[in-house]
């Protein structure tokens, strides 16, 4: 009798342990993240001749994990000029629009204790492209033609998955934009410029 209901009580919590894996969270190997908001600010250059602006930033991504630990994530990102006061050319222009800025990168996600769990913390690093846009808000600021910037990125976040077919997501990003000689003096012509991204948005895994 003893043995028979230890038998039924292993096999009822190895059945509740399986249960709880197929409804728990963690990610699968496909990842689709959408980021309906989030910033990008740039600082001043060291001579302070390219001014500090901010942006608003949409965007979305694409992960692929080979495994728990290694994933790698392709991601496009559009960040929309805002009204802001902006120091240039010796100038206080004030309502000025900062340009918009079109962004892709290929990054590698590292998970360091896994991505099988609820909450994953990771980290990234990559490289991609960044085109700011000409538009006839930004005449002001000597943009007079789209410009195409080589980037790296590095940072890291945290996903949250409350099933296992979505969650939420927390990303942060240090931006490092080459200079470019064809660049306007407002933005990359006379040295590399850093900027920090934020994002939060809903995470779908399959």
């Amino acid at each position: 009798m003893r043995r028979t209901l230890s038998t039924v009580a292993l096999a009822a919590f190895v059945g509740i342990g399986q249960a709880y894996a197929q409804e728990g969270g963690g990610a699968g190997r496909i990842e689709i993240s959408a980021f309906p908001g989030g910033g990008v600010f740039f600082g001043s250059s060291s001579s302070e001749t390219e001014p500090n602006f901010g942006n608003y930033t949409v965007g979305g991504a694409f992960t692929y994990n080979f495994n728990r630990w290694i994933g790698a994530e392709g991601e496009v990102g559009n960040a929309i000029g805002v009204h802001q006061t902006l120091n240039f050319n010796g100038e206080t222009l004030a309502r000025q629009s900062s340009p918009r800025l079109f962004a892709y990168n290929g990054n590698v996600v590292a998970n360091p204790i896994g991505n099988d769990r609820t909450i994953v913390p990771y980290a990234t690093a990559g490289v991609g492209g960044l085109r700011m846009l000409k538009t006839d808000e930004v005449a002001a600021l000597g943009i007079n033609s789209p410009t195409n910037f080589f980037t790296g990125n590095v940072g890291g976040g945290v996903k949250w998955f409350a099933s296992r077919h979505w969650g939420a997501r927390g990303d942060y990003r240090l931006m490092i934009v080459n200079d470019t000689r064809n660049a306007p003096e407002f933005f990359g012509r006379e040295e590399v410029r850093y900027g920090h991204r934020v994002y939060g948005g809903l995470l779908f895994t399959y």
